[in-house]
């Protein structure tokens, strides 16, 4: 395992760690009518926990590994010269069937 990957599981570890000692355990909500339950009323619409999914983006988004600069810059150069090569491949075919229709149908 190298350096970054161990650094980025002992920074998960610490993550996880602090979150259990955080989130306390919550006994039930309740009301006069019953227990308050997350499951959306309805014909409401906005409400807190409609916005539960993005505190769970939020988190997913702390999980990724982004790439480094470098990284970046190499995928990025691969992605240009693959759609280069892919162009000229399309704007040849498109250039030489043209030049058949035109010599076999349009004549």
């Amino acid at each position: 395992m190298g350096r970054a990957a161990r650094r980025a599981q002992e920074r998960s570890d610490r993550r996880l760690q602090t979150q259990q000692r955080v989130t306390p355990a919550r006994a039930p909500r309740m009301s006069v009518s019953g227990p308050i339950t997350d499951e959306r009323p309805r014909g409401v619409v906005w409400q807190p926990w409609t916005w539960r999914w993005v505190v769970d983006i939020v988190s997913e988004l702390r999980k990724v590994t982004w790439p480094t600069r470098q990284e970046t810059t190499n995928l990025t150069s691969v992605v240009l010269v693959v759609s280069l090569v892919v162009a000229a491949i399309l704007g040849g075919a498109d250039i030489g069937l043209s030049w058949l229709v035109e010599q076999t149908l349009l004549r």
